[in-house]
């Protein structure tokens, strides 16, 4: 994490992803460092994890190059209370007027300061609590309790759309095991029941049909790969193969979760 915020301060311009339609109404507009999406609600938009607050001006400028306006944005929706997903959202609500959501657990991390590192706090309109439904438009998003890389950690859920069709899209919220490990976690206090609720979070979502797979960070789901693949195929990758890729994610960070407490790493 540390280093990610060093390397935006001063490069946050080799962060640059071209903006894309991943299908339907969601859009990617993030950086590589964080993943950040659209979804045009046709009421307004709704901006999942709009990140760092050195790169709040790119994903002003990603979210004109789509042909939308920032000030439409009604909703900003958070997965969890780290830096790199949320520290822009003060500014960006400022900036927009939009309602703010966090997961209820999350509330003691906006204090100010976040594993040493200042951040740019905000009070949220909306705590989510699990199976909380977020509605804007023709968009309704499952929130998921998913504890683990956070208390508070949201896994999202929704109907994707391009007025005809549906695919069913989903985000887990905090796959990260960084937090679960043994040096991070005497460093900044943090229990190492963490461990377990991220095994029985994963557990919780792993039955969720997914048609359309997002990442909250790029190597989730392929993200960068799969968006210079769309650019020149008729087959979106985003949606092939989805629920495989999904279960097979989940398992990954089941495996890497397990080695950890096998070895106390």
């Amino acid at each position: 994490m540390g280093d990610e915020i060093d390397m935006l301060k001063g490069n946050v311009w080799d962060e640059y992803i071209k903006p894309s339609k991943i299908w339907g109404n969601v859009y990617f507009v993030g950086i590589r460092a964080v993943s950040t999406h659209l979804i045009n609600t046709n009421e307004g938009l709704i901006i999942i994890d709009p990140g760092y607050s050195e790169s709040l001006h790119i994903i002003v400028d990603n979210i004109w190059e789509l042909g939308f306006k920032p000030k439409d944005i009604k909703y900003i929706v958070v997965s969890h209370a780290h830096l790199d997903h949320m520290d822009s959202v003060s500014a960006l609500a400022a900036m927009t007027g939009a309602k703010t959501f966090i997961g209820k657990d999350d509330l003691p991390l906006l204090t100010g300061e976040l594993y040493h590192y200042p951040i740019k706090t905000f009070k949220p309109h909306v705590l989510l609590e699990d199976g909380d439904i977020i509605t804007l438009g023709n968009t309704s998003i499952k929130c998921v309790s998913t504890p683990g890389h956070t208390d508070g950690t949201m896994s999202f859920f929704f109907d994707a759309t391009d007025g005809e069709k549906t695919y069913r899209a989903g985000m887990f919220g905090g796959a990260g095991s960084n937090t679960l490990r043994k040096d991070f976690m005497i460093e900044h206090n943090l229990p190492f029941s963490n461990r377990q609720k991220m095994i029985d979070s994963i557990n919780k979502i792993k039955n969720e049909k997914i048609e359309l797979f997002l990442g909250n960070h790029l190597e989730n789901n392929k993200t960068e790969e799969k968006l210079s693949i769309l650019k020149d195929s008729k087959i979106n990758p985003f949606i092939e193969n989805s629920q495989k890729e999904w279960d097979a994610f989940l398992e990954k960070r089941l495996e890497l979760i397990n080695k950890i407490i096998d070895e106390n790493l």
